[in-house]
């Protein structure tokens, strides 16, 4: 797999899931735009990776929950590395915290959604016309988006299963345009996330039922986002691809 003298944006790029992505998609030729929106430090920490490998990369700030920022971003990408965007990545995301429906209002849930949904439609609206024939889209979904998650996530999963439908429907309506859109639905991997919001308890459980016995890591997700981003699956859209290491099945 190659992507010599592609550009690709990859949203919350500066760690976890993230960095490993921007790293790989670096490794195989591609011109990095590493999104981040408040830790600049990881950002910057992602970008001497990339370059320590010999690789291009540039780190923006943008809130991706917000319309201008997402516009800005695209722009930052084309003024750094041409005018066509080969690749976006849409990891950008988060849980925000546990909360049952009880405890949730408003404003809690819209910004769950600004953040998990609205990120991928704005990005999408931001990227599309500048992304040639060939272009490749990958959404990062949830395991919690088939399943409904684990406790107090009904909004995450929520976010996360409607990105699933958005990839569906976005597959359909770029493919002409020679445009692929697809996701991927990671279960258990040893991010930060989980090191904010699951247990030990909980991590040693799944991982336990997992029959693989063990969590995943970020760069199992990364090698699935670059083989999705590539030729090798020129014919590959509308498909939500899980990485759970057979803990669930679609």
């Amino acid at each position: 797999m190659e992507l010599k003298g592609k550009t690709a944006i990859v949203t919350g790029g500066g760690r976890d899931i993230g960095r490993a992505i921007s790293v790989k998609l670096a490794s195989m030729g591609a011109n990095v735009v590493i999104n981040y929106f408040n830790n600049a430090t990881e950002a910057e920490e992602t970008l001497a990776i990339i370059r320590k490998q010999g690789g291009q990369a540039i780190a923006v700030k943008a809130d991706l929950t917000n319309w201008d920022e997402c516009f800005r971003l695209s722009e930052e990408a084309r003024k750094a590395f041409g005018k066509d965007i080969h690749i976006l990545v849409n990891n950008a995301g988060g849980l925000v915290a546990r909360k049952n429906l009880c405890d949730m209002d408003e404003a809690f849930w819209d910004l769950v959604m600004s953040l998990n949904l609205k990120s991928v439609f704005m990005m999408h609206k931001a990227v599309v016309n500048h992304m040639p024939e060939g272009g490749a889209i990958v959404n990062l979904a949830s395991q919690a988006g088939r399943d409904g998650g684990g406790g107090g996530a009904s909004a995450y999963s929520t976010s996360k299963g409607a990105v699933m439908t958005f990839t569906r429907a976005m597959a359909k309506e770029l493919g002409p345009q020679g445009i692929r859109v697809n996701a991927v639905c990671p279960g258990l991997i040893g991010t930060k996330f989980h090191d904010t919001f699951t247990p030990d308890a909980v991590r040693e459980k799944v991982a336990g039922m997992t029959p693989l016995r063990r969590e995943g890591t970020p760069e199992e997700v990364a090698n699935l986002v670059a083989c999705l981003a590539s030729s090798e699956t020129s014919f590959v859209t509308g498909a939500n691809f899980d990485i759970n290491g057979g803990l669930a099945f679609s």
